[in-house]
């Protein structure tokens, strides 16, 4: 049986050093203060190969999701109705969907990107990533960066 992704909350001391510095090198870069991955990854004292290996998996976590845009990377198989119950998912836990796009399927199976306004009054962001999770015909959901 193949384990399903999740998503764990664990104190700074227990993150090895290496991701402690992808996500300083994230910010490097968001905060435009330097402009290359390369001049990013020379300045926290990561290899780059490094920082592309976890980039997509590691980044801060804030207590306050609510109020902020995420974007997220959800593979999916090319299955009628399939995006329309994943934005029924969305709808249902009152996220409001700011922008999405989904690749031509390939070989049957197309990539979406979107993202998300998580509204004040909207529910456990968490239950939500879970629940698309579920859904029968995706593959994964990613996430991919919190504003």
């Amino acid at each position: 049986m193949i384990e399903k992704e999740k998503y764990y909350v664990v104190k700074k001391k227990a993150v090895p050093e290496v991701l402690l510095k992808v996500v300083e090198a994230k910010r490097l870069l968001d905060a435009q203060k330097v402009m290359t991955v390369q001049d990013a990854t020379e300045r926290v004292g990561i290899s780059r190969s490094s920082f592309y290996k976890y980039k997509d998996d590691i980044f801060p976590y804030h207590e306050n999701t609510k109020g902020k845009t995420m974007t997220f990377v959800v593979q999916l198989d090319d299955v009628p109705g399939l995006l329309s119950e994943v934005l029924a998912t969305i709808a249902e836990y009152h996220g409001n969907v700011l922008t999405i796009h989904q690749t031509i399927p390939i070989k049957g199976i197309a990539i979406l990107t979107m993202s998300v306004d998580i509204l004040p009054d909207s529910g456990d962001v968490n239950e939500m990533t879970d629940k698309i999770e579920g859904i029968n015909g995706i593959h994964y959901l990613k996430i991919m960066a919190k504003e």
